[in-house]
């Protein structure tokens, strides 16, 4: 009888003590909405490695609260190191919307090399979310200079960790959409100026 006491005794304690399970987001798009090819023609890229603030380069989230302090939802997590999920979805809008095509999968002569550097990656509770990076676009054809912009981008938020993660998606579409109207637009050596 004892050890059936002692027994439940810990399964008891150590089902007070458990944390819940880890909830997993992702940047790239569970179901991808139907989404207007702006280009047919692939667009050769190279993506650089995406650099973040050290603050929130981690898998867990940094939420920023309304008293402007900061905290880390040990259960929210990015389903990868968050460098890693901004670069996939990033090449993920660019391909399926401007045609871009990774040129380490495809070789070619001529591309357009791009850079991305997120200076900001909030995630503001019952507020917004805001990406501000630093992009530069070096295409390899010879006499065409590198593009170098700032653009920013900040999306509503109302509700629980799912619709962060959602306005985070919708922030990194449209940085996306920034970046690719002027890659498009670079690769086939025509003027361009930052958004």
């Amino acid at each position: 009888m004892k050890p059936l006491l002692s027994l439940a005794l810990v399964l008891a304690l150590a089902a007070c003590s458990s944390t819940p399970a880890p909830r997993f987001h992702s940047l790239l798009a569970t179901q991808a909405p139907a989404v207007e090819a702006v280009s047919t023609v692939p667009l050769p890229i190279d993506i650089a490695p995406v650099s973040v603030p050290p603050a929130v380069d981690q898998q867990q989230w940094v939420v920023r609260l309304p008293d402007d302090s900061l905290r880390i939802l040990e259960q929210e997590q990015w389903v990868a190191p968050l460098r890693d999920e901004l670069r996939a979805a990033l090449f993920d809008r660019l391909a399926k919307r401007y045609g871009a095509v990774d040129v380490r999968s495809s070789p070619t002569a001529e591309y357009v090399r791009l850079k991305v550097d997120v200076q900001r990656f909030e995630s503001m509770a019952a507020r917004e979310v805001w990406i501000e990076a630093v992009w530069t676009a070096t295409p390899t054809a010879k006499g065409n200079p590198p593009l170098v912009c700032r653009s920013g981008v900040r999306e509503p938020v109302n509700g629980d960790a799912q619709a962060i993660a959602a306005a985070h998606r919708r922030a990194v579409h449209a940085l996306a959409d920034l970046i690719g109207q002027r890659l498009l637009a670079l690769y086939n050596g025509a003027g361009v100026r930052c958004p």
